[in-house]
């Protein structure tokens, strides 16, 4: 059952917008209230004027030693009642993305790691998505 509470972050639902210094350092959480990390960045494609990926700071401790992941921002949910956001993902399968350090960041360039990421949180890269399967 959908909890009303949580709308996805690409504004199915009410609409929204929100500046990205808004949501730097919200919490990320799984249904089951787990915290996965916080949002450290939000990448945009300047050529779409998307936004690419959301960059989720995960592990560490005060900012030292975080592990960070690209998550598709379809695949976050707001919570509407809280300055957090869902990710409907157990923690195994986080440790187990492809991941990067503070110092070491992706080129996205490469399209191919990006659809890696995509693939594994199990959603179509928006670049690749027809119409349809954007709205």
């Amino acid at each position: 059952m959908r909890n009303p509470d949580l709308m996805h972050a690409t504004g199915h639902g009410e609409p929204r917008v929100l500046r990205a210094s808004s949501i730097t350092n919200d919490r990320v959480r799984n249904p089951k209230g787990d915290e996965l990390g916080k949002i450290q960045e939000l990448m945009i494609d300047i050529t779409s004027g998307r936004i690419a990926y959301a960059v989720l700071a995960y592990g560490g401790f005060l900012g030292m030693g975080d592990k960070l992941f690209a998550i598709p921002w379809e695949a976050l949910m707001i919570a509407s009642n809280e300055r957090e956001f869902v990710l409907d993902l157990d923690e195994v399968v986080l440790k187990n993305a492809p991941g990067f350090d503070k110092d070491h960041w992706p080129t996205t360039v490469d399209t191919n790691w990006m659809s890696s990421v995509y693939t594994h949180y199990g959603y179509t890269p928006y670049w690749s998505q027809t119409a349809e399967e954007r709205r």
